[in-house]
């Protein structure tokens, strides 16, 4: 399992809700959250077999911006 951490612009509950549906729905990510607290926002994923520009295009996607850390 890889664990992957992204610069987004994930700030609230709110976009964390948007998000949820978009990241669960990928079946090889294990588990993931955004640290609301730090500046940077930061989206931590676990997963298997997925690659970052897949994750980048989840949340691109979802309309959020994401960066690698």
């Amino acid at each position: 399992m890889k664990t992957y951490k992204f610069k987004t612009n994930i700030n609230c509950g709110g976009c964390l809700a948007s998000i949820k549906p978009h990241l669960e729905a990928e079946q090889r990510i294990v588990t993931w959250e955004v640290d609301l607290n730090d500046n940077d926002k930061i989206l931590t994923v676990q997963a298997q077999e997925i690659s970052k520009e897949e994750i980048i295009e989840i949340v691109t996607k979802a309309g959020y911006r994401i960066e690698e850390q």
